[in-house]
């Protein structure tokens, strides 16, 4: 069984960066220049915390070790940002739903009025989730930042108590 936690446990970062780094060298060529950016845009967002405004969740299995995470980056003001998303390939199958959950929650519970992320096209399950969870694309347009080309994605969720335009 596995459990949402928001206080970070000893390697917390290098096993998030970690989980990063082999599952997107194994499935999209991604190398050390990916890894080294996570790491180090990982670093600074951990070195700001403890905020009010953001929260870093991870998934702890029963032994208490780190099994997936992502962050809500709340440092814009009134929007925020899902990243580093990813779990071991053994916690999948509803836990990223739970980790998802738990950020937008999160967000919501302080009034955010939009969280968005980026990703990349290919990441068809990534893209069930967030479009289950109220995200819609908004943006895409090729991008080599990732470490090999890719066509980059941004999706958006208004603050489901916002107005909607009608028609």
């Amino acid at each position: 069984m596995f459990r949402i936690a928001t206080d970070p446990v000893p390697g917390s970062l290098a096993r998030l960066i970690g989980l990063q780094a082999e599952w997107y060298a194994r499935h999209w060529n991604f190398g050390l220049p990916f890894e080294a950016k996570v790491a180090a845009e990982l670093g600074a967002f951990a070195a700001s915390l403890p905020r009010a405004d953001s929260r870093l969740f991870l998934a702890l299995d029963g032994q208490g070790s780190v099994q997936g995470g992502l962050a809500l980056d709340g440092r814009e003001g009134r929007r925020a940002r899902i990243r580093w998303f990813i779990l071991a390939e053994p916690a999948r199958g509803g836990l990223g739903r739970r980790l998802l959950a738990a950020a937008l929650d999160f967000a919501d519970a302080r009034g955010v009025e939009e969280v968005w992320l980026t990703t990349f096209a290919g990441l068809e399950a990534a893209r069930r989730l967030y479009e289950s969870a109220g995200f819609s694309l908004v943006k895409e347009e090729p991008e080599t930042g990732w470490g090999a080309p890719v066509t980059g994605q941004t999706f958006a969720r208004a603050f489901p108590g916002a107005a909607r335009p009608v028609g």
